[in-house]
């Protein structure tokens, strides 16, 4: 595939299809990756994205226990104070 370099006010930048940018997710920013005599653009993807619904479902499937005790729960805390 070729693809013209635009000018952008001072600059110059690679315009993508609409049809690239959906087939790829491409939101607001790429990864450049300059390899060897490559650039490769690569999606950046939202860290955590779909976490709220995994917790969610180990909570429905009740797998959300602790996998160790509290660290403080034999702790005489009015000893702090």
């Amino acid at each position: 595939m070729e693809a013209a370099i635009i000018k952008i006010g001072n600059s110059k930048g690679l315009r993508l299809s609409k049809t690239i940018l959906e087939k790829y997710n491409i939101q607001d920013k790429v990864q450049l990756i300059l390899e060897d005599d490559q650039i490769i653009l690569r999606p950046i993807g939202e860290p955590r994205k779909g976490w709220g619904k995994a917790f969610k479902k180990m909570n429905l499937d009740n797998d959300d226990q602790l996998l160790m005790d509290a660290v403080f729960e034999d702790e005489n805390f009015e000893e702090w104070s």
